[in-house]
C-alpha cells in the first residue's frame, strides 16, 4: 500500500472527491435541510431529499460537560437548515467529533444522490440482508472483530473457535466475550493473522480504518459494516475491502424523527432505513465473492 492509501482519513477525501466529480455543478448548489444529533445517531436530510446517517460519538467528546465547552464542540444549534454541505465536508478527516458525525452523514446522503443518478456505480449491491448475519464466517480461519459487533460475536461464540476482538472500551462487551480481547500491544499482529477482518464503520470517525486495512493480511476478507459506513464504495475497495455493508434512508423525515427520540438502529431498520451490501464483485450463482482465493479454502 502506497502512502496516500494509508494515511488516515483518506477515505473521507477519496470520497467526497468522487461525489464532487459526479454531481458535477449540482454539488455546490445542494444545502442541509434538516439535521438531527441523537443520543446514538446524527442524521441528516439534504434539499434533493437525500438521507444520511451516522453514529453518534458522544464518548469522543470529552468537552461535552457543560452548556459553555459543549458550545464549541457544535456551535451550530438552530442554524443548520440552508447551510451548504460544502461547510461540513471541508477537511473533515481534522474535524472535531460532532460536526464530523454530521460531516459523514451528509457523506453517505450525498453517495445516496450519486448512486440515483448513476445506478452503476454499485453495481454488486444488494439490499435487505445484514452484513454480520449473513456473511460466510471460515470454519478454521482466524477471525478477528474490530468492535463490539453483537451478531457476528454470537456467530463466533457458537462456531466454537479462536477469534480476536479488538475493542477500545470493553464494558460494551459481554462476560464471555472479554478472553477474546486482544491486548494493545498484539493488535498488529493479530490482524495480519486474521483470515477474516470485521471492522466496524465507527472506526471511520477516529481515523483508524486506513491503519487497519494498511496492515491487513494479503488476499485475507475484509468486511466493513455499519451505517456510518454508508457511503460510495471505491475508496474501501482500493484498499482491500471486500464488502462494504450500511445502510440506504428510504425516509429521511421518519428516521430524523426517530433518532431524535433516542431511536437506535432497532427502531428504524426496516422502516426508514434498510441494510445494504456492496461487494467488490460481483454476485455469481448467489454466493458473493468476498472471500479470496487465498482463504477460500477455509470457508463453507
Amino acid at each position: 500500500m502506497t502512502d496516500a492509501l494509508d494515511r488516515p482519513g483518506s477515505i473521507l477525501e477519496e470520497t467526497i472527491a468522487q461525489i464532487q466529480k459526479t454531481l458535477g455543478s449540482d454539488f455546490e448548489k445542494i444545502t442541509i435541510d434538516r439535521a438531527v444529533i441523537g443520543i446514538f445517531f446524527t442524521g441528516v436530510k439534504l434539499s434533493e431529499g437525500s438521507g444520511g446517517i451516522c453514529f453518534t460519538p458522544i464518548k469522543e467528546i470529552p468537552e461535552a460537560v457543560c452548556c459553555p465547552s459543549s458550545a464549541r464542540a457544535m456551535p451550530y444549534p438552530g442554524r443548520f437548515a440552508g447551510r451548504s454541505v460544502t461547510e461540513f465536508i471541508q477537511d473533515l478527516p481534522q474535524a472535531p467529533p460532532l460536526k464530523k458525525a454530521v460531516g459523514i452523514a451528509i457523506v453517505n446522503a450525498l453517495s445516496e444522490s450519486c448512486r440515483k443518478r448513476r445506478p452503476d456505480l454499485c453495481v454488486g449491491r444488494e439490499t435487505g440482508k445484514d452484513a454480520l448475519e449473513t456473511i460466510p464466517v471460515p470454519d478454521e480461519g482466524y477471525v478477528v472483530v474490530v468492535g463490539a459487533l453483537v451478531p457476528i460475536l454470537r456467530r463466533l461464540k457458537n462456531r466454537g473457535k479462536p477469534f480476536g476482538i479488538l475493542e477500545l472500551d470493553p464494558r460494551t462487551l459481554k462476560p464471555d466475550e472479554l478472553p477474546f480481547v486482544i491486548p494493545k500491544e498484539q493488535t498488529d499482529a493479530a490482524i495480519q493473522r486474521a483470515d477474516m477482518l470485521v471492522i466496524t464503520g465507527t472506526t471511520l470517525l477516529n481515523n483508524t480504518l486506513e491503519p487497519l486495512l494498511a496492515t491487513a493480511k494479503p488476499g485475507g476478507a475484509i468486511v466493513v459494516v455499519g451505517p456510518t459506513a454508508s457511503m460510495l464504495p471505491d475508496a474501501f475497495f482500493r484498499r482491500g475491502v471486500t464488502m462494504l455493508g450500511g445502510d440506504i434512508v428510504t425516509d429521511p423525515d421518519v428516521l430524523l424523527d426517530t433518532i431524535a427520540e433516542g431511536g437506535s438502529g432497532y427502531h428504524f431498520f426496516g422502516k426508514s432505513a434498510e441494510k445494504t451490501n456492496i461487494f467488490r464483485e460481483s454476485p455469481i450463482a448467489g454466493n458473493h465473492q468476498i472471500v479470496s482465493e487465498h482463504v477460500k479454502g477455509k470457508f463453507p
